[in-house]
C-alpha cells in the first residue's frame, strides 16, 4: 500500500483529504504543520502531499527535507493562495505539483494516483 505524509493545518481540510486518500487505498499519516511533519521524514514514503503556507515550517521547507532524505520523493503541493502556487514552483524541489484550492477531493486523489503512477 503506498504511503503518503500529509501536512495540512486547516483541521477539517486534512481529515477530508486523509479520508478520501485513504478510501482510494492510501496509507496516509495526516499532520497539523510542517514541524510534526518533519518528524516522519526519516521513515519511506511514496508522497508528500502539503500544504505551502503553514505556522512553524512552510510545505517548501518540509519538501526539501523530505527531497535530501528521500530523492525521488514524489511531492504535492496544495496551496490556497495563488502568487504563493506560482512562486513555489521556482523554490520547491524539481518535479513537484502545485494544485490552488478550492479544489475537489476526487480532483487531489485522481493527481495522486497520476503521481504515484508515474
Amino acid at each position: 500500500m503506498p504511503r503518503i505524509l500529509l501536512a495540512e493545518d486547516d483541521d477539517s481540510l486534512r481529515g477530508f483529504l486523509a479520508r478520501a486518500l485513504e478510501r482510494a487505498g492510501y496509507d496516509v499519516t495526516a499532520c497539523a504543520d510542517g514541524d510534526e511533519a518533519a518528524t516522519y521524514l526519516d521513515e519511506p514514503w511514496d508522497l508528500l502531499l502539503t500544504d505551502i503556507v503553514m505556522p512553524g515550517l512552510d510545505g517548501i521547507e518540509v519538501a526539501r527535507q523530505a527531497a535530501a532524505k528521500h530523492p525521488g520523493l514524489r511531492i504535492m503541493f496544495i496551496t490556497g493562495f495563488a502568487a504563493v502556487a506560482l512562486a513555489a514552483g521556482e523554490k520547491a524541489p524539481a518535479g513537484s505539483k502545485v494544485l490552488s484550492k478550492p479544489i475537489h477531493l476526487r480532483e487531489i486523489v485522481t493527481e495522486v494516483d497520476r503521481m504515484i503512477a508515474a
